[in-house]
């Protein structure tokens, strides 16, 4: 929607909902029939710079916010009771559905939902935001999705750009800093460059942590210098500052172009009868933005350079924006905290990027681009080479087909594996005697590199687990240089800077086939169990306990993602899946899988279904809960074939009750 009543093809959908009512506007419910009700897009900006209050956006730094239940109806945040609200999760899931609905009219023989679907994530996102937003492609209707990161998907952008002529765009580069400062959020990304005779190798060595900084919170700072001309005596109200912030913006990026005015005039409409006598202007001056966003978000600094640490950053509209506005502060920090693998990629030379990559649309102002540019040579005392990049806007979607094509041969591929490690956060010793000032400590599960689909077992760690008790795991993350931790190696937790927490994982382990419980003797059920962790196929942590006895004995955990407190975490109970479950799983494809696959499947063999599962994991009065949650995700994933015949929708609304 580009206007009330009026659709239109756009390059891109901006990621912004109005939450509008049925009398305010009654056609927002019509474009798409099956997707998610609420006015997305331009119309959505349009309609939300008048009434703020409606407006949802950030979704995706939402998703990344610990604090808050990311699963509850919390946005548009601070709303009015009488305004409905929406989850990050499900405004995500309406972007995505959108542009599944308008896929789907466009190319109808071959619906999305088919499709091997990349999304774009940051590469700061934590498990719990990579976990929210498959859930928010499959609320939506896309159950085969891959994730990458946006910094990364840049990069392959560049490489699909040059793919006849890289050596020449690449020089002699060694060491990439990929650069991506979008509206919300700011991604740094380190990728070695190696000439072999095979031809080059790319490999992603580092990323950096989550930073919520970028053209948002430089919008934000001149609609708060602009704020103090329009009104001197008081803050303009909600509505007046979201219209201000809107116009800054608009302002900013004309002012940072190359052919910029002197000035522009700021309007801010009033309201009422006295529409034009109530309206609000200011001037920006090009020379003033220019120098208030380059002094303020990308000073010159120097390699000891740090960002200023308080208690908090400014948190506008419920978010926490990083403390330090200084894009390059924030990268001199990067760039120290990995000084031993660059000085490995460099060789003999400075430990420091010679080329950068930028992305995002606060880049395409030159201007920025220059002062990061030249903020690097200074660091390094020697050309940095910018690497020639188009279309900021959409580099990274089409950076995401880039990548999808290399997974299939065409293309080079960027290695690199897991780009954190992962550890268990181990009990502090407290026998008598113990020093109580000793820092904690951490056994890696999980090293950093570590490629898709390799399970990784804590060898030689047995642990002792009481069936039927609660039981907790604090697990850590790490992006710094720990890259000669090997698993089961135990880390100091001496610098908390180097660690992030990752959301609990509380949970009670059951038996098979039961909820287990303290038996009438008192003694619990022990049972011996390695703990086993992968990066799946999608790029998200995956962790079970496998009985040491037996490996078929396994529970797989979940971290909770509802922003409790400990005090209100509840543990989950987790059955051993089945010994036979893929087995089962294997007979509900045949049944409902794909139509090559279900070929030579009979009616007869449809109806059996329930019997044959009935034959592999028992009576179905014994299939406990866990078991319960991972055949529907089987039996879903083939819900559009149930309709190949009456048979096979009969015993598939039977089997999923």
């Amino acid at each position: 929607w580009v206007a009330a009543g009026e659709v239109a093809a756009r390059p891109s959908l901006p990621s912004a909902r109005y939450q509008a009512t049925e009398e305010e506007l009654p056609e927002a419910r019509t474009l798409h029939a099956d997707s998610m009700p609420g006015v997305l897009g331009g119309l959505a900006l349009e309609l939300g710079a008048r009434v703020p209050s409606r407006l949802v956006t950030s979704a995706k730094s939402w998703l990344c916010h610990g604090a808050v239940d990311r699963r509850a109806a919390i946005l548009p945040w601070g709303a009015p009771a009488e305004v409905p609200k929406i989850s990050p999760v499900d405004a995500s899931a309406s972007y995505l559905a959108h542009v599944r609905g308008a896929w789907d009219a466009e190319h109808p023989r071959h619906p999305l939902s088919d499709q091997e679907v990349v999304l774009t994530v940051p590469a700061s996102f934590d498990e719990a935001a990579r976990a929210l937003t498959l859930a928010a492609a499959k609320l939506a209707g896309l159950p085969k999705v891959r994730l990458v990161e946006e910094p990364l998907a840049a990069f392959y952008r560049f490489l699909g750009e040059h793919r006849s002529d890289l050596d020449a765009a690449l020089g002699e580069v060694k060491l990439v800093v990929v650069v991506d400062c979008g509206g919300g959020t700011t991604d740094l990304t380190l990728i070695r460059v190696e000439r072999r005779e095979s031809g080059p190798r790319m490999t992603r060595i580092a990323v950096g942590d989550h930073l919520m900084l970028g053209g948002d919170n430089m919008d934000l700072a001149l609609a708060k210098r602009c704020e103090a001309q329009l009104s001197p005596e008081r803050p303009l109200s909600a509505l007046r500052f979201a219209q201000l912030v809107h116009e800054c913006r608009t302002a900013k990026e004309r002012l940072l172009s190359a052919d910029a005015p002197e000035q522009l005039a700021v309007t801010v409409l009033g309201s009422g009868s006295k529409l034009i006598g109530a309206s609000l202007s200011a001037r920006l001056v090009r020379d003033e933005v220019r120098a208030g966003v380059l002094d303020g978000f990308f000073p010159e600094v120097t390699r000891d350079s740090r960002p200023a640490r308080r208690a908090g950053g400014l948190m506008e509209l419920g978010l926490p924006y990083a403390a330090d506005a200084a894009v390059t502060r924030h990268l001199t920090a990067f760039l120290a905290r990995h000084e031993e693998l660059a000085q490995e990629a460099v060789g003999e030379g400075v430990p420091l990027p010679d080329a950068v990559l930028f992305n995002g649309g606060v880049f395409r102002s030159a201007l920025l681009r220059d002062r990061v540019t030249t903020t690097l040579e200074a660091l390094r005392g020697a050309p940095v080479r910018a690497l020639p990049h188009d279309e900021p806007d959409l580099a990274v979607a089409l950076g995401a087909v880039a990548y999808g094509l290399a997974r299939r041969g065409v293309g080079l591929r960027v290695g690199g594996g897991s780009a954190r490690s992962y550890f268990l956060a181990l009990p502090k010793d407290t026998k008598p005697g113990a020093d109580a000032n000793a820092p904690a400590e951490a056994i890696c599960l999980l090293p950093r590199g570590s490629e898709e689909g390799e399970e990784i077992a804590l060898r030689g760690k047995q642990f002792s687990l009481k069936l039927g008790r609660p039981v907790r795991f604090h697990l850590l993350s790490s992006t710094a240089d720990v890259r000669h931790v090997s698993v089961g190696e135990r880390v100091l937790l001496d610098d908390p800077e180097r660690y992030t927490s990752l959301p609990p994982i509380a949970a009670v382990l059951d038996a098979p086939g039961e909820r287990s419980s303290p038996s009438a003797n008192g003694a619990d059920t022990e049972v011996p169990v390695e703990l086993v962790t992968a990066l799946t196929e999608v790029g998200t942590l995956e962790m079970s306990c496998v009985r040491t006895e037996d490996a078929r004995a396994r529970w797989k955990l979940e971290f909770q993602i509802r922003g409790q407190d400990d005090a209100q975490l509840a543990a989950l109970h987790v059955g051993q899946l089945h010994p036979r479950f893929a087995e089962a799983t294997a007979r509900v494809r045949e049944v409902y899988g794909k139509a090559k696959d279900s070929a030579d499947v009979q009616s007869k063999d449809v109806k059996r279904l329930r019997a044959d599962l009935e034959k592999i994991l028992g009576p179905r009065e014994g299939w406990d809960t866990p078991l319960l949650r991972e055949l529907f995700g089987a039996l879903f994933a083939g819900v559009k074939n149930r309709r190949r015949s009456a048979d096979h929708e009969r015993v598939w609304f039977n089997l999923v009750g």
